[in-house]
């Protein structure tokens, strides 16, 4: 009888041990969790970083087409190619100035030439480019699309 008692004492003292032992984690568990987690973000960060490079990348590409393409049709429209990009907003030909997502703002560089269609070899605008001096992950100047 004196035996049972022992061995139920010493048996709901392992079960109360038992449950304050797992109430919480261990440093060792909260250390590899940690690690685990610093290795996902590590890999995560540049493949995000690269994403958003690649969609800038393609929001330019759209915005100098749109934008050769409004001179183009200005070209053809008005026989005469425009003087700036204003004109091809005041003009309608284009809603606002886009915003040049490299440098994240409405700077273009203006490339003039000659107006073949006068004789007095007036300059207008001939093409536009981005004004950022970086370049893509193919070594391509921004400044050369």
């Amino acid at each position: 009888m004196i035996g049972n008692r022992l061995s139920a004492k010493v048996r709901n003292r392992m079960a109360v041990r038992k449950r304050d032992s797992s109430r919480g984690f261990s440093l060792l568990e909260l250390m590899i969790a940690m690690f685990i987690l610093i290795i996902l973000i590590s890999v995560a960060v540049p493949s995000y970083q690269r994403a958003i490079q690649g969609a800038r990348e393609s929001v330019l590409k759209e915005n100098l087409w749109q934008m050769r393409r409004a001179i183009d049709q200005y070209y053809a429209d008005k026989g005469t190619p425009p003087q700036s990009l204003d004109d091809l907003v005041s003009a309608k030909y284009l809603r606002e100035r886009p915003i040049d997502p490299m440098t994240e703002k409405d700077d273009w560089t203006e490339v003039f030439g000659e107006n073949t269609s006068s004789s007095e070899g007036e300059q207008g605008l001939t093409d536009i480019k981005s004004s950022s001096d970086g370049v893509d992950s193919d070594g391509k100047a921004y400044s050369e699309y």
